[in-house]
């Protein structure tokens, strides 16, 4: 049998704030792109790179993946625990990858030309996966079909769904909603939401 976790680590596990859910909201900016030719989907790996990298889809489903279970909060004040998400780990795509130095940053490049930023160790840590299924569903298009990141320990506006390009660089910019007075950063215990200053 199971232990099951108690309400009290549940409630532990709930950053200040937010309010669980068992649903999966769908929050997005523009519309939702739906594929119809996987032929021509494509994940570039660009910026401070010793050589740009591009990976197929045939290719990127190809490769290793594996399971990664986790709890996730949105800025607009949802949790949700005990998400199993299955994808591939960023462990395996710098695999293909060799960095220049310097590169501090990455910034996470979606369909539409939507952006958001994040500190390259932030993108390096081993909970940080790029998923291609959610509690054993393929991701629907309204969740980010074909391939979303999954960032799970800041706030869900950090994992880009639709994702099309990795660039790494020099120093912080800000992405679309940081443009748009999101926080650079976005850590859910500090509640950093916002940043209109």
């Amino acid at each position: 049998m199971t232990d099951q976790p108690s309400e009290r680590d549940r409630a532990n596990r709930v950053p200040p704030g937010q309010t669980l859910t068992e649903s999966f909201p769908v929050l997005h900016y523009g519309d939702i792109p739906y594929y119809n030719d996987m032929s021509k989907w494509d994940l570039r790996i660009f910026g401070l790179v010793e050589q740009e990298v591009v990976i197929a889809y045939k290719e990127f489903m190809a490769l290793p993946r594996r399971e990664f279970h986790n709890d996730i909060h949105c800025v607009t004040t949802w949790s949700r625990l005990d998400n199993v998400w299955e994808g591939v780990a960023v462990s395996e795509i710098m695999k293909k990858v060799a960095l220049r130095n310097g590169a501090t940053h990455v910034m996470l490049h979606a369909e539409h030309g939507w952006t958001t930023n994040l500190p390259l160790s932030d993108f390096l840590r081993d909970t940080t996966l790029l998923a291609v299924k959610h509690n054993g569903e393929i991701l629907s298009p309204e969740h980010g079909y074909p391939v979303r990141a999954v960032v799970p320990h800041l706030y869900f506006w950090k994992s880009a769904k639709w994702l099309r390009g990795i660039e790494f660089m020099a120093k912080d910019k800000p992405g679309f909603w940081e443009m748009n007075g999101y926080h650079m950063y976005g850590d859910p215990w500090k509640e950093e939401r916002y940043d209109f200053d």
